[in-house]
């Protein structure tokens, strides 16, 4: 092993000391969440929670389980998640494919369009106009086909197609009888599951916790995502159903609203925790092997 100088051992222990730092300022505010949605919401309040909780109460957890739009959010959100995903991630596979192969003509000029609309886009008007037009108003697919692939993943994406899978491998392939969609399925995906798993992240994070084209497509209530459930009681209060102001003092509904908050929170985040550990691995190659190059 070679021995570290003093400057290199300093410049370690900077390096812990400043992401430890940074670590605890990440990781603080998580902690202090599900302390206070595990804590008594007088001491919440009182401001007596800092890191551990304190006379552990689930008031608010209670409240959440018992309100079914809260429920009906919750369950809308995993569909709209998993089959928008899934939607994502063949229309993604799709378009990086063909832009990877270099045989496919015309795929640079592809490319420049894809790029273009990085740039330029019709706007929300437009937008809304043709959802309407096409009848998806009010319905699952307004929050899923026009989100249906992200131009930034499809490069990834096809960056890493061109980066780690062999051309030879492709071409022995093709010599064996292998026709485009079945080098796709035997030999493309399976050697692909670094990619895939960060795609996987990326379009499923943003299914959960997207908001804006419920706000705008959807009317009817029963359709409605947990995100927008999570607005009406984090910014509009609406908590009629979870606390009955007419029988409960003022000052004891207060203090069940704040462990509301604090419960849902933690409920709305609660997948995308699970997920990440079993994802984690795969990130960093996966982004590091299909990061844009040259």
């Amino acid at each position: 092993m070679v021995k570290q100088s003093f400057g290199d051992r300093m410049f370690d222990a900077i390096n812990h000391v400043l992401l430890l730092l940074l670590l605890a300022v990440v990781l603080y505010p998580l902690v202090f969440v599900v302390s206070a949605s595990i804590s008594d919401p007088s001491a919440v309040l009182n401001g007596e929670v800092w890191l551990w909780p304190k006379d552990l109460s689930i008031t608010g957890y209670k409240k959440v389980f018992a309100n079914q739009d809260i429920l009906r959010g919750y369950l809308n959100t995993i569909v709209y998640t998993i089959l928008g995903t899934c939607v994502n991630l063949v229309m993604t596979v799709m378009a990086a494919y063909p832009l990877s192969r270099k045989e496919f003509y015309g795929r640079n000029a592809v490319t420049a369009l894809f790029v273009f609309t990085l740039f330029f886009s019709g706007g929300l008007i437009p937008s809304y106009l043709l959802v309407k037009n096409l009848g998806m108003v009010n319905t699952m697919w307004a929050l899923i086909i026009p989100n249906a692939v992200a131009i930034w993943n499809i490069i990834i994406m096809r960056t890493f197609f061109q980066q780690s899978i062999p051309g030879e491998v492709q071409e022995s392939a093709q010599i064996d009888g292998c026709g485009n969609i079945r080098i796709l399925l035997k030999i493309v995906l399976p050697l692909s599951l670094p990619i895939l798993a960060v795609m996987t992240l990326f379009y499923s994070v943003a299914h959960w916790n997207a908001f804006f084209n419920a706000l705008i497509y959807l009317t009817d209530r029963g359709k409605y995502p947990l995100q927008l459930i999570l607005r009406e009681i984090l910014i509009q209060s609406n908590m009629q159903e979870m606390i009955q102001t007419n029988e409960e003092s003022l000052a004891k509904s207060i203090m069940e609203a704040e462990s509301i908050k604090y419960a849902v929170v933690i409920i709305a985040n609660l997948p995308v925790l699970l997920l990440y550990p079993f994802l984690q691995r795969y990130f960093v190659k996966g982004m590091i092997i299909g990061a844009v190059k040259g």
